[in-house]
């Protein structure tokens, strides 16, 4: 459907929020991960080491903290890593290290819950996106990646150093400044078309858009007219829990001018609220809302 975002975004359209000014430049055969701390085994993974483990392959919605409603910075793509879990277990995690702390090749820090990471979804260090390795801007050789975690919580780039420690004992880049300390991804929907201050013809109307709710999965997307009844719309099949799931509902318009809004259901039985809040510190929430002007036919 034209206007309506693809299930797989393209690498070069994908949303990226970067603190550096100029993108890190990494080579795999000097590239290693160091992996300490509150751990009974520390190690060293070299690129070759990584890349010879069982890889998993998973389709991910990623979405970023500072996203406004309806915003853009949300993406989804076709993942292939090493899955986190399984190496944590080999590290040996010790009691009381609630948090793994990873660090980006500039410095830069994230901190994630490692009660979220092993709880079996398919956190992993990333290797390739769409079929194609890791691209430079996305955070070549290696990446992290956290199903239902906001990326400022889950997301390094250019990985180079893992440490398990505590909430408690270390701050990490962006709670410094004031975010929010878990991450956890809010329930969102999005109108793709028609746009903002859309010009239609009256009659059926496709209103269509995206919706996600990273590892909880969407159940119902609502769309509603001039603050009316809610009608459902049509769900795409869903792929993964992990994915945003398109959708669809024709409205019968009429000519003036009109506001569309949005509303998803998760798989917990949660639905969106109507409150508005910035990103700021944990997450945008309220209805997407679209006004849009409609010409007789």
């Amino acid at each position: 459907m034209p206007g309506l975002s693809t299930y797989i975004t393209e690498n070069a359209d994908f949303y990226r929020v970067d603190t550096a000014l100029t993108v890190p430049q990494l080579s795999t055969d000097n590239w290693m991960l160091r992996l300490h701390g509150m751990v009974q085994n520390p190690m060293t993974l070299t690129f070759e080491q990584l890349r010879s483990r069982p890889l998993t392959e998973r389709t991910i919605t990623m979405s970023c903290v500072s996203n406004d409603v309806g915003g853009m910075y949300v993406g989804t793509a076709r993942f292939l890593g090493l899955p986190l879990q399984p190496l944590l277990r080999e590290a040996g995690v010790l009691p009381g290290a609630d948090q793994i702390l990873t660090r980006s090749v500039d410095g830069w820090t994230c901190g994630t819950p490692t009660a979220i990471a092993t709880d079996g979804r398919d956190a992993m260090l990333a290797i390739g996106m769409n079929g194609v390795p890791l691209p430079i801007e996305h955070g070549f050789p290696v990446r992290m990646v956290v199903p239902g975690l906001y990326g400022y919580a889950s997301g390094t780039k250019w990985i180079v150093d893992m440490e398990l420690t505590t909430f408690a004992a270390y701050d990490s880049y962006w709670v410094k400044r004031g975010w929010g300390q878990q991450g956890d991804i809010k329930t969102e929907s999005r109108i793709d078309r028609p746009t903002m201050s859309g010009l239609v013809r009256a009659g059926p109307v496709p209103v269509a858009g995206v919706a996600w709710a990273q590892h909880t999965g969407i159940t119902k997307v609502e769309v509603r007219v001039d603050s009316g009844v809610w009608h459902r719309a049509r769900l795409a099949p869903r792929g993964t829990i992990d994915a945003w799931r398109q959708w669809v509902w024709v409205w019968t318009a009429t000519p003036g001018m009109h506001i569309l809004q949005v509303r998803a259901t998760d798989a917990s039985g949660y639905t969106q609220t109507e409150d508005m809040a910035m990103p700021f510190p944990d997450g945008a929430t309220g209805y997407h809302t679209v006004p849009v002007t409609v010409q007789e036919k």
